[in-house]
């Protein structure tokens, strides 16, 4: 079982019913739905073909719902586009109604002449065009072009180090948030967060337009701002995970700054019992090869050794032209690397003190399960706390998390090397014993003759009630 979760977004390429239900079949867990394209029912219509994919492919995949966040962009160009060259002159104006030229072009940002000053660096297009500001009057903000090229319609800008201050929500992340919950989606993804602030207001406006289906999400903290990172401790407490969202962070605190910040990132979302997401350009020559680069494969296959719960596509799944390609390459590479990952549970426990019985009872069924070679780890679980904490260390034996929740399911499928079940509630602490062996041999995890090593709590169905860990042999 691969335990790396691939998250795939949804788009023109991958849109039609049989095409999803071909990613679905070669290995997707979480479907993206980008919701900086689209109109609200757009994104209703496909979350429920997600759905609907998904049961006649009879798989569990949950839905990430991936809010815009602020538009920083510069407006649109008579044409289209406009060519910028070394040295020229060129000038962004909030004022400028009008399409734009080679010498100035409007904004949607219209804070940007505040957020700037003489000596900073403008980095537009995904940085690919540099811009160097000399003046702000007025409206306009007048720069040079240190590293020009063509400039098209509605392209983004960067601050080189940070300090734009657009709020990480906007009125239509706020409408969004509401057609998200109409829909029930598993994870919330929230764009350019620059504090726990920005999260908390968003899991509150969340919560809020969740309570007619009593549905909470989870949260998604995406890290694309150079601000983010002094504070990234108190941005993961106030969030469920977060994603390495590696194109806008580069352009902000530099290409060479990335990888060291990624594995960082990584390590402190699995030690503060979050989850983490790797994304940008994972596969991104897929887009119209039907085979990736053996650097994009290392780059998959480090963020897996790195122990990211899921590796994430874009545009690849989205408007490439080979979707189905793309997932079945990605699930190989990170089976192959997850099988050259050294397990060394005792480290893992070095020094550790668990202060909560339901913790300690998941960490004692890590280390039976691998000293005793189970083949399976399963937990009964409400709130899927207790695969959570399971699947922050690594470990070659499977974890199945049984919940009567399908909000905790959903949670669940983005947690590396869980995979989550429904199981109806029970009361009775034998029978539900046994009706989870029977679910898993039913499944083909496991078979007469196979140790497996289970977690519950009694009395049965009160979340965070895990007291009580059982090894077992199938008869």
């Amino acid at each position: 079982m691969r335990a790396t979760k691939i998250v795939a977004t949804l788009g023109p390429a991958s849109s039609s019913p049989e095409v999803l239900e071909a990613m679905i079949r070669a290995g997707v867990d979480v479907v993206r739905l980008n919701f900086s394209h689209g109109k609200a029912q757009d994104h209703i219509d496909r979350a429920a073909l997600v759905r609907e994919a998904a049961a006649r492919a009879g798989k569990e995949v949950a839905i990430m719902a991936d809010l815009q966040g602020p538009k920083i962009r510069v407006g649109k160009f008579d044409g289209g586009k406009a060519l910028l060259e070394n040295g020229q002159l060129f000038v962004l104006d909030a004022a400028r109604t009008e399409p734009g030229n080679q010498e100035s072009v409007g904004l949607d940002y219209k804070d940007l002449p505040r957020d700037v000053k003489p000596g900073d660096t403008l980095l537009l297009n995904d940085g690919l065009i540099r811009l160097s500001v000399e003046q702000v009057v007025g409206e306009q903000v007048r720069t040079r072009v240190m590293v020009g090229g063509e400039l098209s319609n509605n392209k983004g800008i960067n601050k080189a180090g940070g300090g734009l201050t657009a709020p990480a929500l906007t009125a239509k992340d706020m409408e969004d948030i509401k057609t998200a919950m109409s829909f029930q989606c598993d994870y919330l993804a929230i764009s350019f967060p620059k504090s726990a602030t920005d999260m908390e207001m968003a899991r509150q406006l969340a919560n809020v337009a969740g309570e007619p289906w009593r549905h909470r999400p989870a949260l998604i903290a995406k890290i694309e701002r150079s601000e983010a990172i002094p504070v990234l401790d108190q941005i993961l407490r106030a969030s469920d995970g977060i994603m390495v969202a590696r194109g806008d962070l580069a352009i902000e605190v530099g290409n060479a700054a990335v990888p060291a910040l990624q594995k960082r990132m990584i390590r402190m979302a699995r030690e503060m019992d979050k989850v983490a997401i790797t994304a940008t350009q994972m596969m991104e020559s897929m887009i119209v090869n039907a085979v990736p680069t053996r650097a994009e494969v290392s780059d998959v296959a480090n963020a897996v050794l790195d122990g990211t719960d899921a590796v994430m596509l874009s545009a690849e799944t989205a408007a490439g032209k080979y979707p189905v390609e793309t997932i079945t390459q990605m699930a190989a590479i990170a089976l192959e690397a997850e099988a050259a990952d050294d397990v060394s549970i005792e480290t893992d426990f070095t020094n550790k003190r668990f202060g909560r019985i339901d913790q300690s009872i998941a960490m004692a069924a890590l280390f039976t399960a691998h000293h005793l070679g189970c083949r399976a780890i399963i937990a009964l679980t409400e709130s899927g706390s207790t695969a959570l904490w399971m699947s922050r260390h690594h470990i070659k034996v499977p974890i199945f998390g049984l919940t009567s929740q399908a909000g905790s399911q959903g949670r669940m499928m983005l947690y590396r090397n869980v995979r989550p079940l429904l199981m109806p509630t029970m009361t009775d602490r034998d029978a539900a014993l046994a009706a989870a062996e029977r679910l898993l041999v039913e499944r083909g995890a496991l078979k007469p003759g196979d140790t497996y090593a289970i977690t519950c709590g009694e009395p049965m169905g009160y979340p965070g009630g895990t007291n009580m860990l059982k090894v077992c042999r199938v008869a």
